[in-house]
Protein backbone atom coordinates (compact mmCIF):
# COMPACT_ATOMS: atom_id res chain seq x y z
CA UNK A 1 0.00 0.00 0.00
CA UNK A 2 1.57 3.23 -1.18
CA UNK A 3 0.59 6.46 -0.80
CA UNK A 4 -2.20 8.54 1.07
CA UNK A 5 -5.23 6.24 2.09
CA UNK A 6 -8.35 7.86 2.04
CA UNK A 7 -11.02 7.07 4.10
CA UNK A 8 -14.53 7.97 5.18
CA UNK A 9 -15.27 8.84 8.76
CA UNK A 10 -17.71 5.51 8.81
CA UNK A 11 -14.58 3.52 7.46
CA UNK A 12 -12.00 5.39 10.11
CA UNK A 13 -14.41 4.54 12.82
CA UNK A 14 -14.45 1.03 11.95
CA UNK A 15 -10.44 0.73 12.01
CA UNK A 16 -10.87 2.28 15.50
CA UNK A 17 -12.88 -0.31 16.42
CA UNK A 18 -11.65 -3.44 14.87
CA UNK A 19 -8.29 -2.75 16.29
CA UNK A 20 -9.56 -2.29 19.39
CA UNK A 21 -11.00 -6.07 18.98
CA UNK A 22 -14.52 -4.53 19.65
CA UNK A 23 -16.23 -6.17 16.43
CA UNK A 24 -16.88 -9.62 15.91
CA UNK A 25 -15.66 -12.11 15.96
CA UNK A 26 -14.97 -12.05 19.97
CA UNK A 27 -11.22 -13.09 20.59
CA UNK A 28 -10.90 -15.64 24.05
CA UNK A 29 -7.24 -15.82 25.13
CA UNK A 30 -6.31 -12.75 27.97
CA UNK A 31 -2.40 -12.95 27.32
CA UNK A 32 -3.49 -12.39 23.23
CA UNK A 33 -5.83 -9.80 23.62
CA UNK A 34 -3.46 -7.55 26.05
CA UNK A 35 -0.48 -8.60 23.77
CA UNK A 36 -2.46 -7.31 21.10
CA UNK A 37 -3.85 -4.05 22.84
CA UNK A 38 0.05 -3.51 24.09
CA UNK A 39 -1.42 -2.26 27.44
CA UNK A 40 -3.92 -2.61 29.90
CA UNK A 41 -4.53 0.27 32.52
CA UNK A 42 -4.35 -1.71 36.07
CA UNK A 43 -7.11 0.99 37.81
CA UNK A 44 -8.40 -0.08 41.15
CA UNK A 45 -11.59 1.45 41.03
CA UNK A 46 -14.43 -0.86 40.95
CA UNK A 47 -17.72 1.12 40.96
CA UNK A 48 -18.62 -2.05 38.10
CA UNK A 49 -15.73 -3.73 38.55
CA UNK A 50 -12.14 -2.86 37.61
CA UNK A 51 -11.32 -1.35 34.85
CA UNK A 52 -8.54 -3.84 33.53
CA UNK A 53 -11.35 -7.18 34.44
CA UNK A 54 -13.88 -4.70 32.02
CA UNK A 55 -11.85 -3.51 29.42
CA UNK A 56 -11.16 -7.60 29.00
CA UNK A 57 -14.75 -8.65 29.06
CA UNK A 58 -15.46 -5.94 26.68
CA UNK A 59 -13.74 -8.25 24.25
CA UNK A 60 -14.40 -11.74 25.51
CA UNK A 61 -17.11 -11.52 26.98
CA UNK A 62 -18.79 -13.73 29.34
CA UNK A 63 -16.18 -16.68 29.25
CA UNK A 64 -13.92 -14.27 30.90
CA UNK A 65 -12.73 -15.13 34.17
CA UNK A 66 -11.13 -11.96 36.28
CA UNK A 67 -8.73 -14.83 37.50
CA UNK A 68 -7.10 -15.12 33.98
CA UNK A 69 -5.87 -11.85 34.67
CA UNK A 70 -4.50 -12.66 37.77
CA UNK A 71 -3.05 -15.93 37.03
CA UNK A 72 -1.56 -13.97 34.08
CA UNK A 73 0.39 -11.36 35.77
CA UNK A 74 1.70 -14.06 38.98
CA UNK A 75 3.03 -16.43 36.33
CA UNK A 76 4.89 -14.10 34.26
CA UNK A 77 2.99 -14.23 31.10
CA UNK A 78 2.03 -10.24 32.00
CA UNK A 79 4.22 -8.00 33.62
CA UNK A 80 3.04 -4.85 35.12
CA UNK A 81 5.20 -1.58 33.78
CA UNK A 82 3.48 2.25 34.76
CA UNK A 83 0.30 1.02 35.84
CA UNK A 84 0.07 -1.20 32.68
CA UNK A 85 -0.10 -5.05 32.16
CA UNK A 86 1.89 -5.83 29.13
CA UNK A 87 3.15 -9.02 27.89
CA UNK A 88 6.16 -9.97 28.84
CA UNK A 89 7.54 -10.42 25.02
CA UNK A 90 7.25 -6.97 24.90
CA UNK A 91 9.56 -6.16 28.11
CA UNK A 92 12.78 -5.95 25.94
CA UNK A 93 11.13 -2.88 24.02
CA UNK A 94 10.52 -1.01 27.39
CA UNK A 95 13.45 -2.01 28.52
CA UNK A 96 15.11 -0.20 26.39
CA UNK A 97 13.16 2.69 26.78
CA UNK A 98 13.69 2.80 30.69
CA UNK A 99 17.48 2.62 30.10
CA UNK A 100 17.15 6.58 28.82
CA UNK A 101 15.05 7.32 31.57
CA UNK A 102 13.83 10.11 32.63
CA UNK A 103 14.23 11.18 28.80
CA UNK A 104 16.94 10.91 26.10
CA UNK A 105 18.30 14.13 24.37
CA UNK A 106 18.62 17.56 26.44
CA UNK A 107 17.15 17.36 30.12
CA UNK A 108 14.34 19.71 30.68
CA UNK A 109 13.90 21.16 34.21
CA UNK A 110 11.94 18.85 35.77
CA UNK A 111 14.38 15.61 34.34
CA UNK A 112 16.99 17.64 36.69
CA UNK A 113 14.73 18.37 39.37
CA UNK A 114 14.28 14.10 39.88
CA UNK A 115 17.76 13.28 39.18
CA UNK A 116 18.78 15.64 41.65
CA UNK A 117 16.43 14.29 44.24
CA UNK A 118 17.25 10.77 43.04
CA UNK A 119 20.72 11.63 43.40
CA UNK A 120 20.22 13.24 47.18
CA UNK A 121 18.37 10.02 48.28
CA UNK A 122 21.33 7.37 46.73
CA UNK A 123 21.36 5.69 50.27
CA UNK A 124 17.94 5.29 50.39
CA UNK A 125 17.68 3.57 47.21
CA UNK A 126 20.51 1.25 47.99
CA UNK A 127 18.76 0.24 51.05
CA UNK A 128 15.22 -0.25 48.90
CA UNK A 129 16.92 -2.82 46.64
CA UNK A 130 18.91 -4.46 49.35
CA UNK A 131 15.98 -5.44 51.05
CA UNK A 132 14.50 -6.29 47.87
CA UNK A 133 17.44 -8.67 47.45
CA UNK A 134 17.31 -10.09 50.81
CA UNK A 135 13.25 -10.39 51.18
CA UNK A 136 11.14 -9.25 48.47
CA UNK A 137 9.06 -8.60 47.16
CA UNK A 138 7.71 -6.52 49.88
CA UNK A 139 5.44 -3.43 50.15
CA UNK A 140 5.93 0.36 50.34
CA UNK A 141 5.21 -0.10 54.17
CA UNK A 142 8.08 -2.64 54.35
CA UNK A 143 10.95 -1.48 52.90
CA UNK A 144 13.28 1.16 54.37
CA UNK A 145 12.25 4.55 54.80
CA UNK A 146 16.02 6.76 54.65
CA UNK A 147 14.82 9.42 52.55
CA UNK A 148 17.10 12.78 53.80
CA UNK A 149 15.33 14.94 51.36
CA UNK A 150 11.24 14.66 51.02
CA UNK A 151 9.56 14.81 47.70
CA UNK A 152 7.15 17.79 47.42
CA UNK A 153 4.45 18.45 44.91
CA UNK A 154 1.07 19.97 44.49
CA UNK A 155 -0.24 17.54 47.27
CA UNK A 156 -0.42 13.94 45.17
CA UNK A 157 2.99 12.57 46.79
CA UNK A 158 3.47 14.62 49.77
CA UNK A 159 4.55 12.14 52.67
CA UNK A 160 4.93 9.24 50.08
CA UNK A 161 8.27 9.55 49.19
CA UNK A 162 9.29 5.56 49.33
CA UNK A 163 6.24 5.44 46.63
CA UNK A 164 7.91 7.99 44.52
CA UNK A 165 11.31 6.19 45.15
CA UNK A 166 9.62 3.39 44.37
CA UNK A 167 7.70 4.92 40.97
CA UNK A 168 11.36 6.04 39.90
CA UNK A 169 13.03 2.97 40.50
CA UNK A 170 10.28 1.40 38.25
CA UNK A 171 10.50 3.88 35.15
CA UNK A 172 14.43 2.99 35.25
CA UNK A 173 14.25 -0.39 35.33
CA UNK A 174 15.37 -1.46 38.44
CA UNK A 175 12.34 -2.55 40.28
CA UNK A 176 8.90 -4.04 39.24
CA UNK A 177 5.76 -4.69 40.68
CA UNK A 178 4.79 -8.15 41.40
CA UNK A 179 1.52 -8.58 42.45
CA UNK A 180 -0.67 -6.52 45.36
CA UNK A 181 -1.53 -7.02 49.32
CA UNK A 182 -4.35 -5.46 50.12
CA UNK A 183 -3.86 -2.00 49.05
CA UNK A 184 -0.25 -2.08 48.44
CA UNK A 185 1.87 -3.10 45.57
CA UNK A 186 4.68 -5.66 46.07
CA UNK A 187 7.67 -4.87 44.79
CA UNK A 188 10.63 -7.07 43.28
CA UNK A 189 14.13 -6.44 41.70
CA UNK A 190 13.08 -6.48 37.96
CA UNK A 191 16.66 -8.42 37.44
CA UNK A 192 14.08 -11.50 38.86
CA UNK A 193 11.32 -11.30 36.63
CA UNK A 194 12.07 -9.57 33.42
CA UNK A 195 13.36 -12.21 30.60
CA UNK A 196 16.78 -11.94 30.71
CA UNK A 197 16.88 -11.21 26.41
CA UNK A 198 18.83 -8.69 23.97
CA UNK A 199 17.77 -5.28 24.56
CA UNK A 200 17.03 -2.89 20.92
CA UNK A 201 18.80 0.22 20.88
CA UNK A 202 16.11 3.14 21.57
CA UNK A 203 15.82 4.11 18.40
CA UNK A 204 14.82 0.63 17.37
CA UNK A 205 12.53 0.19 20.55
CA UNK A 206 10.59 3.62 20.03
CA UNK A 207 9.62 2.35 16.11
CA UNK A 208 8.77 -0.93 17.27
CA UNK A 209 6.48 -0.19 20.09
CA UNK A 210 4.71 2.54 17.56
CA UNK A 211 4.13 -0.05 15.29
CA UNK A 212 2.61 -1.96 18.15
CA UNK A 213 0.24 0.82 19.15
CA UNK A 214 -0.76 1.67 15.78
CA UNK A 215 -1.51 -2.35 15.30
CA UNK A 216 -4.00 -1.26 18.29
CA UNK A 217 -5.82 1.76 17.74
CA UNK A 218 -5.88 0.91 14.06
CA UNK A 219 -5.72 4.58 13.37
CA UNK A 220 -3.94 7.42 15.36
CA UNK A 221 -2.12 10.86 14.84
CA UNK A 222 1.79 10.39 14.25
CA UNK A 223 2.43 13.09 17.21
CA UNK A 224 0.04 14.08 20.10
CA UNK A 225 -0.17 15.99 23.53
CA UNK A 226 2.02 13.52 26.14
CA UNK A 227 -0.43 11.30 27.44
CA UNK A 228 0.14 9.77 31.59
CA UNK A 229 0.83 5.60 31.12
CA UNK A 230 0.30 4.87 27.52
CA UNK A 231 1.38 7.52 24.47
CA UNK A 232 -1.82 8.50 22.29
CA UNK A 233 0.77 9.30 19.17
CA UNK A 234 2.57 6.01 16.78
CA UNK A 235 5.23 8.18 15.13
CA UNK A 236 5.56 7.88 11.59
CA UNK A 237 4.96 3.87 11.13
CA UNK A 238 2.32 2.75 8.73
CA UNK A 239 0.81 4.87 6.26
CA UNK A 240 -0.57 8.28 5.76
CA UNK A 241 -3.75 8.97 5.84
CA UNK A 242 -6.60 11.41 5.33
CA UNK A 243 -10.23 11.38 6.89
CA UNK A 244 -13.42 12.78 4.94
CA UNK A 245 -13.83 15.73 7.37
CA UNK A 246 -11.26 15.62 9.68
CA UNK A 247 -8.33 17.70 9.78
CA UNK A 248 -4.51 16.96 9.28
CA UNK A 249 -2.88 13.49 8.60
CA UNK A 250 -3.17 10.29 10.28
CA UNK A 251 -1.51 7.42 10.42
CA UNK A 252 -3.14 3.69 8.79
CA UNK A 253 -2.35 0.15 9.81
CA UNK A 254 -2.46 -1.58 6.41
CA UNK A 255 -3.71 -4.57 7.96
CA UNK A 256 -6.60 -3.05 9.49
CA UNK A 257 -8.39 -1.30 5.89
CA UNK A 258 -7.14 -4.53 4.06
CA UNK A 259 -9.94 -5.85 7.03
CA UNK A 260 -12.67 -3.61 6.03
CA UNK A 261 -14.26 -5.76 4.04
CA UNK A 262 -14.51 -8.56 6.96
CA UNK A 263 -16.46 -5.80 9.29
CA UNK A 264 -18.62 -7.47 11.62
CA UNK A 265 -20.84 -4.92 14.22
CA UNK A 266 -21.48 -5.53 18.31
CA UNK A 267 -22.72 -3.70 20.92
CA UNK A 268 -20.35 -3.24 23.65
CA UNK A 269 -19.83 -1.63 27.23
CA UNK A 270 -17.11 -0.04 27.55
CA UNK A 271 -14.52 1.09 30.72
CA UNK A 272 -14.45 4.95 30.80
CA UNK A 273 -10.71 4.09 30.87
CA UNK A 274 -10.82 1.78 27.67
CA UNK A 275 -8.22 2.62 24.91
CA UNK A 276 -11.38 3.54 22.48
CA UNK A 277 -12.23 6.42 24.51
CA UNK A 278 -9.59 7.45 26.23
CA UNK A 279 -7.87 9.69 23.80
CA UNK A 280 -10.62 12.04 23.81
CA UNK A 281 -9.04 14.48 21.04
CA UNK A 282 -9.28 11.26 18.85
CA UNK A 283 -12.40 10.57 20.31
CA UNK A 284 -13.94 13.53 19.31
CA UNK A 285 -12.70 13.91 15.99
CA UNK A 286 -13.68 10.00 14.25
CA UNK A 287 -16.57 9.76 16.84
CA UNK A 288 -18.51 13.29 17.25
CA UNK A 289 -18.56 12.10 21.20
CA UNK A 290 -18.08 13.45 24.38
CA UNK A 291 -17.08 11.55 27.38
CA UNK A 292 -15.29 11.89 30.40
CA UNK A 293 -14.34 10.51 33.78
CA UNK A 294 -16.38 12.19 36.51
CA UNK A 295 -15.48 10.57 39.28
CA UNK A 296 -13.35 13.27 40.91
CA UNK A 297 -15.78 15.69 40.48
CA UNK A 298 -18.72 16.62 43.18
CA UNK A 299 -21.80 14.74 42.58
CA UNK A 300 -24.06 17.93 41.45
CA UNK A 301 -21.73 18.99 38.74
CA UNK A 302 -21.83 15.73 36.70
CA UNK A 303 -23.37 15.17 33.85
CA UNK A 304 -23.36 11.30 33.22
CA UNK A 305 -22.34 9.35 36.32
CA UNK A 306 -19.13 8.57 38.40
CA UNK A 307 -18.13 5.70 36.31
CA UNK A 308 -20.83 5.83 33.44
CA UNK A 309 -19.86 3.37 30.67
CA UNK A 310 -19.90 4.59 27.04
CA UNK A 311 -22.13 2.97 25.04
CA UNK A 312 -20.53 1.37 21.96
CA UNK A 313 -23.09 0.06 19.01
CA UNK A 314 -21.19 -1.01 15.51
CA UNK A 315 -19.22 2.26 15.06
CA UNK A 316 -20.74 4.38 16.19
CA UNK A 317 -20.26 5.71 20.61
CA UNK A 318 -24.20 6.45 20.87
CA UNK A 319 -24.60 7.31 24.72
CA UNK A 320 -23.72 6.37 28.61
CA UNK A 321 -24.60 3.81 30.83
CA UNK A 322 -24.40 5.26 34.79
CA UNK A 323 -24.58 1.79 36.66
CA UNK A 324 -22.72 0.70 39.94
CA UNK A 325 -22.54 -3.34 41.43
CA UNK A 326 -23.50 -3.24 44.55
CA UNK A 327 -22.45 -6.97 45.82
CA UNK A 328 -24.10 -7.01 49.27
CA UNK A 329 -27.73 -6.21 47.49
CA UNK A 330 -26.60 -8.80 44.64
CA UNK A 331 -27.80 -6.16 41.63
CA UNK A 332 -25.95 -4.01 39.36
CA UNK A 333 -27.68 -0.85 39.77
CA UNK A 334 -28.39 1.33 36.64
CA UNK A 335 -28.98 5.02 37.59
CA UNK A 336 -29.49 5.79 33.96
CA UNK A 337 -29.21 5.79 30.34
CA UNK A 338 -28.33 8.76 28.30
CA UNK A 339 -29.01 8.39 25.03
CA UNK A 340 -26.72 10.83 23.00
CA UNK A 341 -29.85 11.03 20.20
CA UNK A 342 -33.02 9.43 20.23
CA UNK A 343 -32.40 5.21 20.08
CA UNK A 344 -34.27 3.01 17.77
CA UNK A 345 -36.10 0.17 19.44
CA UNK A 346 -32.98 -2.40 18.05
CA UNK A 347 -30.17 -0.34 19.93
CA UNK A 348 -31.72 -0.29 23.24
CA UNK A 349 -32.41 -3.82 23.07
CA UNK A 350 -29.10 -4.42 22.47
CA UNK A 351 -27.71 -2.18 24.94
CA UNK A 352 -29.87 -3.82 27.57
CA UNK A 353 -29.20 -6.84 26.63
CA UNK A 354 -25.81 -5.73 27.57
CA UNK A 355 -26.78 -4.65 30.47
CA UNK A 356 -28.01 -7.84 31.40
CA UNK A 357 -24.91 -9.78 29.99
CA UNK A 358 -22.49 -8.13 32.87
CA UNK A 359 -24.77 -8.10 35.44
CA UNK A 360 -24.84 -12.08 34.57
CA UNK A 361 -20.86 -11.94 34.20
CA UNK A 362 -20.84 -10.25 37.34
CA UNK A 363 -23.23 -12.90 39.46
CA UNK A 364 -25.76 -10.12 40.28
CA UNK A 365 -28.74 -8.94 38.63
CA UNK A 366 -29.70 -5.89 36.70
CA UNK A 367 -31.57 -3.61 39.05
CA UNK A 368 -33.47 -0.82 36.78
CA UNK A 369 -34.03 2.74 38.37
CA UNK A 370 -37.09 4.59 39.05
CA UNK A 371 -37.01 6.80 35.05
CA UNK A 372 -34.90 3.82 33.72
CA UNK A 373 -36.99 2.65 30.61
CA UNK A 374 -36.29 -0.61 28.61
Amino acid sequence: MSGTVELSREQARRIAVGAQLLSLPRPDDVVEVVAHLGALQLDPTKAVAPSAHLVLWSRIGGDYERADLDDAITDGRLVEIGGMARAVEQVPLHRAVMAAWPGPGPHRPWHDEVLGWLHDNAACRRDVLEALRQEGPLSAPDLPDSIVRPWRSSGWTDDKSVLKLLDMLAARGEVVVVGREGPHRLWDLAERVFPDEPVPSLEEAVAELGRRRLRALGLARARAAVAPGEPHDVGDVGVPARVEGVRGTWRVDPAQVAALDAWAPRTALLSPLDRLVFDRARMAALFDFDCQLEMYKPAATRRFGYWALPVLHGDRLVGKVDCTTEPTEGVLRVDAIHEDDPWTREVRDAVHAEVDALAQWLGVETLLMPGVRR
